[in-house]
């Protein structure tokens, strides 16, 4: 059976190469320009000495030899020398400087990218898979810093390069200078064309680079579930599938990259032997000499190179430029959940929560919450339950400001959360998902995350409270004991036993629970109910679960569906109506028995 590639492909950036993105670029340049324009001049020197070398060979052929002046030979021999010895020492040095330069833009480059990447709202990484904005972060800033460090200053010195090797070209002889000249008209035809082809093919690469990234991300993460549902011959088979495309997109950009050396080296030969021939002319009649033939013919070889080094700059800025721009489409991305310009700090939260004519969507095509109005009161325990989808964990979200409302407000002790500073409120909450994550660290890290100044005593004492102390302390390692990424030596259970600890070390003014015991077992979650109580005291909590047991001790339950609030009211109260919340209990409750 076929497989369908369930990756939406990047757009493919129709914009041509343009300089505005390398002088965007520049402000990560201008840090180092101080070290650039020293390495550049540096490469200038030691370029200009090497160009002393052909007219030493013409003095030579011409004066020397001739004469049989080996003073001056020896003088000749020893200033070829001297120029091949200062231009590898200059290039040595200047190649040192730019190593580092360049690994300073990558660092630069990457920490803007996290840092942006640390206030995008929870929307940017709903709606993208993780292996391709990790490929931005990684393999993208590596490929293009080499192109805003070397690239440039070898685009500066090879033009000056060219420059200086057509002045001392003309110095020798006009007219075969001309000769040489004249194939630049025929090169600029062939770039033109071969432009426009590798800029598609390798904005291609990176799209393909960046599907294969995600799947294998996405495999990496999923392995358990793959081997689960004995998956691994149809992965295969949609990795192979990717692959080939990377691999055969990536041969169509080689093949026009590879088109560009050999395109300049026929054009050169056919030059240099335009010279030779027009060279022997003039020779017969007297014109020239065989030191200027020589000469010139050397000077041609060399007025080739620069131009095919810059063809090669050029193939890497075509490489590049693609992987540039996806980065600056990355720190273009704007953070819509982001503090007002006049955003004030949240005072010290009560615990007062209103919604007020709140309607919010996740995108357009369906409504999550419509006119969504209620009031909770400090240091109520709210439950919200209900059908999958209905728009439990959306209410949290919104209090936390994770998503911005359509319409409408949320208000916390009267206050509107968008006009207030997200760090003052998200640093008042404490917030236990279902989907517990662990960070690589030890568990004293893990715990420690929301709180980096607590010391070893409070800790503990939150572990404790939790019902987490005990296992931790069966570990060799006890709250050192280093857990791997995504905390893959702990049960499920462990893992949220260590995240209400996190959150209980926090102290939150107002605590949301989301199907934070999903993964606890009967009887720990007995135990761990004194210590749900202990959290609960005092704090406005919103507790999000379908084991409905769990609950009933909450002054208030919402059974949210529709949109909105279908019912309202204590455990008691709502099973003496009957309605939604009762056949949800009951049905519930058979299943158990």
């Amino acid at each position: 059976m076929a497989r369908r590639n369930t990756y939406k492909e990047d757009e493919v950036l129709e914009t041509p190469f343009e300089v505005r993105h390398l002088l965007r670029a520049f402000v990560y340049i201008k840090k180092y320009l101080g070290k650039m324009i020293f390495a550049l001049v540096l490469s200038a020197i030691g370029g200009i000495m090497g160009l002393f070398g052909p007219m030493i060979t013409q003095h030579a052929l011409d004066d020397a030899i001739p004469n049989k002046n080996v003073e001056l030979l020896l003088w000749l021999a020893g200033a070829l020398i001297f120029t091949f010895v200062v231009g590898v020492i200059f290039t040595t040095i200047r190649s040192r400087i730019m190593i580092n330069v360049s690994q300073n833009i990558i660092f630069d480059i990457r920490k803007d990218i996290f840092e942006h990447l640390q206030k995008l709202p929870f929307q940017y990484y709903d709606d993208r898979p993780h292996g391709k904005i990790l490929i931005r972060v990684v393999n993208y800033v590596n490929s293009v810093s080499d192109m805003l460090s070397n690239g440039l200053i070898n685009v500066i010195l090879e033009s000056l390069n060219l420059i200086f090797i057509v002045i001392f070209m003309l110095c020798v002889d006009v007219k075969l200078s001309l000769v040489v000249l004249a194939g630049v008209p025929i090169l600029a035809a062939f770039m033109l064309w071969l432009k426009k082809k590798q800029r598609r093919a390798w904005q291609q690469v990176s799209n393909k680079n960046s599907n294969l990234n995600a799947y294998l991300q996405e495999n990496i993460v999923g392995a358990r579930i793959t081997q689960i549902f004995v998956r691994e011959d149809e992965n295969s088979e949609t990795f192979g599938t990717l692959s080939d495309r990377c691999r055969k997109t990536w041969l169509e950009a080689v093949m026009y990259s590879n088109l560009m050396w050999p395109g300049i080296d026929n054009i050169s030969v056919w030059v240099r032997a335009a010279v030779f021939i027009v060279g022997l002319i003039f020779m017969g009649t007297g014109n020239v000499s065989l030191g200027v033939v020589v000469a010139i013919n050397s000077y041609s070889a060399r007025f080739w190179q620069p131009i095919m080094n810059l063809g090669n700059i050029f193939n890497n800025f075509i490489n590049n430029i693609a992987y540039l721009e996806r980065i600056f489409e990355t720190l273009d991305e704007p953070v819509t959940v982001d503090d007002a310009e006049d955003a004030i700090k949240m005072p010290d939260i009560k615990g007062e929560v209103t919604f007020e004519n709140v309607t919010f969507s996740y995108d357009e095509s369906k409504t999550v919450l419509k006119n969504l109005s209620f009031t909770v009161k400090p240091g109520e325990s709210v439950a919200l339950v209900g059908p999958t989808g209905a728009g439990k964990s959306t209410i949290v979200n919104l209090i936390s400001r994770f998503y911005n409302v359509n319409s409408g407000r949320v208000l916390i002790d009267g206050q509107d959360i968008s006009k207030v500073t997200l760090n003052s409120l998200r640093s008042q909450m404490g917030i236990m998902l279902q989907d517990s994550f662990i960070f690589s660290g030890t568990i004293e890290d893990n715990i420690r995350y929301g709180k980096l100044d607590a010391t070893e005593e409070e800790i503990i004492r939150a572990s404790k409270t939790v019902c987490a102390h005990d296992f931790i302390n069966r570990f060799q390692d006890g709250y050192q004991t280093e857990v791997k990424e995504r905390g893959s030596l702990l049960s499920q259970g462990q893992k949220q036993l260590i995240s209400f600890a996190r959150t209980l070390l926090s102290n939150p003014a107002i605590l949301v629970l989301d199907e934070a015991t999903s993964s606890i077992d009967v009887q720990t979650e007995r135990a761990l109910q004194q210590g749900l109580n202990a959290m609960l005291e005092g704090r406005t909590s919103f507790i999000i679960a379908h084991r409905l047991s769990t609950i009933k001790n909450c002054d208030k339950i919402m059974y949210i569906d529709d949109g909105g609030i279908a019912e309202c009211g204590t455990h008691e109260e709502l099973l003496a109506k009957k309605g939604h919340y009762y056949h949800l209990y009951t049905a519930q409750m058979e299943d158990i028995a």
